[in-house]
C-alpha cells in the first residue's frame, strides 16, 4: 500500500483577539468590551485551537490582530506563549503583536520579546488630540510616546504605527503636522487607512444622519500628500497603505522577491496574503486559507468558546473555490502590490497567463491611466492604486 501524501507545512499563523476596551466610532472588525470571565474562557479556547492545528503549522510568520491583543494580562499571555512552545510554535522570522498605546506595559513588553515577538504594529490613528476624541480611541497622544519608550527599551527594532486619513473634521494641515510627528518617531513601517464608513457602526450613523459630509477631493490630495511626504522621509510605498524603510544589514527580503522590489521591513506577514500563501486563522471570526478551503471561524465569542470545549475548530462556512475564482482572487490581491505581478509567478501559482486569460481587463486598466504593462510584470500605476478596490473588482471570477 502506497504511503499517504505528506502534507506541506502551513506557514503562515493569524491569531483574532476579540477584546477592546472600547468600541471604536469607525471599527467594523469583531470586537467587544470583554464580558466577565470571558478572556480567561477565550484563552482557553484558544489552547484548544492551537493544538488542533499545531500538526500542519510551522509558522515562518505569526499576526496577533485585533481588537487589542495587548489587553490579555501577563498571566494570559503566559498561558498563551506556553502553549505555543509545547507545539513547536514558537521561532517564527516575524512575529507581530497588535497593541494600543493605552495598554503597553515594560512586562508585558519584555514578556513578549523573551518569547520571540520581534514586531510590534501600534493603533495610534491620529495624534491630533481632537481626532483621536472624535474616532474614540481610548489612548492619547503621551501615550504613544511614552508606549514607544517602552518598547525600544524592551528591545523591539521593528515596529509599525497605523494612523488614519480622511477623518472627519481632520484638515491638511492637521494631517501634514501629524505625518511629520510619526514620521519623526523614528519607526520602521507605516501602515496609513483612509476612513471606510462600514454600516452598523456610530461614524456610518453620523454620515447617514448629516452630520458631517464627505469630501472625496481632500482625501485624494491627503493620500497624495502621504505618499510625498513618506517618500522624503526615507520610507518606500511597497502597497495601498503600507510604507516601509528600506534596509537592515543582515535582514533578508521576504521570499520570493528580488531586490527593490519590497523593502526590507514590509510585512512578511501581509505580503504572504497578498501573493496567496497558506494561512491559519485561530480565534473568533479569523479567515483562513489552506489546502484549497476557504474558512472563517464564528464570529460570536461565546461560540467560538463552547465549539472548542467540544473538541472542534468554530468554523462558520469552509469553501473550496474552483481554479479560476482562485486565481482571480490572487490575482486582485497581489495588484494592491505596488511590484504588481509578475506574469511568470503568477502563471507558476495559478496555471492562468494574465497576459491571456486578464487582456482585456488589463488593457482597460491601461487605458484608464490604472495600470502599467512592464516586460515582466502587471502593476498599478499611483492613480490606479488609489483606486485599487475598483481594479480589483475587475480582477475576480466567479466558479464556473
Amino acid at each position: 500500500m502506497d504511503a499517504p501524501p505528506t502534507l506541506t507545512p502551513v506557514e503562515s499563523l493569524y491569531v483574532h483577539v476579540p477584546f477592546c476596551a472600547h468600541k471604536c466610532e469607525y471599527c467594523a472588525f469583531y470586537s467587544a468590551p470583554p464580558g466577565e470571565g470571558q478572556v480567561n474562557r477565550y484563552v482557553d479556547a484558544l489552547v484548544r485551537e492551537i493544538a488542533l492545528i499545531a500538526p500542519r503549522c510551522r509558522p515562518s510568520t505569526v499576526f496577533f490582530g485585533g481588537g487589542t491583543p495587548s489587553l490579555l494580562t501577563l498571566r494570559q499571555w503566559e498561558t498563551v506563549l506556553d502553549a505555543m512552545d509545547r507545539h513547536g510554535l514558537l521561532g517564527a522570522t516575524e512575529w507581530s503583536v497588535e497593541c494600543n498605546p493605552a495598554t503597553v506595559s515594560a512586562d508585558k513588553a519584555k514578556l513578549l520579546r523573551d518569547h520571540g515577538v520581534n514586531r510590534i504594529s501600534m493603533g495610534v490613528q491620529s495624534l491630533d488630540p481632537t481626532l483621536l476624541e472624535r474616532l474614540g480611541r481610548v489612548h492619547s497622544r503621551d501615550m504613544v510616546f511614552r508606549s514607544l519608550d517602552i518598547l525600544r527599551a524592551a528591545g523591539f527594532d521593528n515596529i509599525n504605527i497605523d494612523l488614519m486619513f480622511a477623518i472627519p473634521g481632520q484638515t491638511l494641515e492637521v494631517w501634514r503636522r501629524t505625518l511629520d510627528e510619526a514620521m519623526g518617531l523614528g519607526t520602521e513601517h507605516l501602515s496609513c487607512y483612509e476612513v471606510i464608513y462600514e454600516e452598523d457602526t456610530p461614524l456610518f450613523h453620523q454620515l447617514q444622519a448629516g452630520e458631517f459630509d464627505l469630501d472625496e477631493d481632500l482625501a485624494c490630495t491627503l493620500y497624495d500628500e502621504l505618499v510625498e511626504r513618506s517618500a522624503a522621509a526615507g520610507f518606500r510605498q511597497y502597497e495601498i497603505a503600507n510604507f516601509a524603510r528600506e534596509t537592515r544589514a543582515g535582514t533578508s527580503l521576504p521570499d520570493g522577491f528580488e531586490p527593490g522590489e519590497v523593502p526590507t521591513f514590509a510585512c512578511r506577514h501581509n505580503v504572504g496574503y497578498w501573493r496567496g500563501r497558506d494561512s491559519f486563522g485561530l480565534g473568533p471570526s479569523a479567515s483562513e486559507y489552506v489546502d484549497g478551503l476557504r474558512a472563517r471561524n464564528w464570529s460570536n465569542t461565546d461560540l467560538y468558546c463552547s465549539q472548542l470545549e467540544k473538541g472542534r475548530r468554530a468554523k462558520e462556512f469552509a469553501e473550496a473555490l474552483g481554479p479560476e475564482a482562485r486565481a482571480g482572487e490572487l490575482a486582485a490581491f497581489g495588484l494592491r502590490m505596488c511590484a504588481g505581478w509578475p506574469f511568470a509567478e503568477f502563471q507558476e501559482r495559478t496555471g492562468f497567463d494574465l497576459r491571456v486569460d486578464w487582456a482585456k481587463d488589463l488593457a482597460e486598466l491601461e487605458r484608464r491611466g490604472w495600470g502599467e504593462r512592464l516586460p515582466d510584470r502587471f502593476r498599478l500605476t499611483r492613480q490606479g492604486l488609489r483606486f485599487a478596490d475598483g481594479a480589483a473588482a475587475m480582477m475576480l471570477r466567479a466558479d464556473a
